[in-house]
């Protein structure tokens, strides 16, 4: 098994930007989750 550290450095940014995308993605459903309970409990 031969283990390469500057791979590791290398794909750093795309486990970044997949990070980033999830943390988005959560945001967003969060998001839509309080404006829809922000709608229905309206009275």
């Amino acid at each position: 098994m031969n283990i390469n550290p500057m791979a590791f450095v290398d794909n750093l940014y795309y486990m970044g930007v997949g990070m980033l995308c999830i943390l988005i993605v959560m945001g967003i459903i969060i998001g839509v989750t309080v404006f829809l309970n922000w709608i229905t409990n309206r009275k």
